[in-house]
């Protein structure tokens, strides 16, 4: 199966998601004009990924910012995941933030509390991760 991977805009994050290894990461900004577009590819390739795969996966969230549009398909996103989980695969989401944002922090624990799947929030400092600031 092909990795997913979605180069960065300004108003969309990395997307990074590995096959080989289960590793999977959205990185930046998430404030796409339409997020349905641009999500929609995403969980289209998750469906086919667990279709083939019973890996243990790990998706990591490092946005630095996301839009109400996209918290909705980040919460449809985890709800597949949960779905997928509840049919036996090993799922953990680390939701990474940096320690003084306040709303990304908040964000996560939303999700965390919106869904039951393995939930690691990660407080980094800015300097610790390039590129969450």
């Amino acid at each position: 199966m092909e990795n997913l991977d979605i180069q960065p805009t300004g108003s969309t994050p990395l997307v990074r998601f590995n096959a080989d290894t289960g590793k999977f990461m959205l990185k930046g900004r998430s404030i796409p004009e339409n997020p349905g577009e641009f999500f929609e590819r995403i969980m289209g390739w998750l469906k086919e990924y667990f279709s083939e795969t019973d890996k243990d996966t790990e998706l990591e969230f490092m946005l630095e910012y996301a839009n109400s549009g996209s918290s909705k398909w980040i919460l449809e996103i985890l709800k597949d995941l949960q779905e997928y989980a509840s049919e036996g695969n090993q799922i953990k989401i680390i939701w990474s933030y940096e320690i003084d944002d306040e709303s990304i922090e908040e964000l996560g624990e939303l999700f965390q509390n919106s869904v039951d799947l393995p939930f690691e929030m990660k407080g980094v400092e800015e300097d610790e991760d390039e590129g969450l600031s």
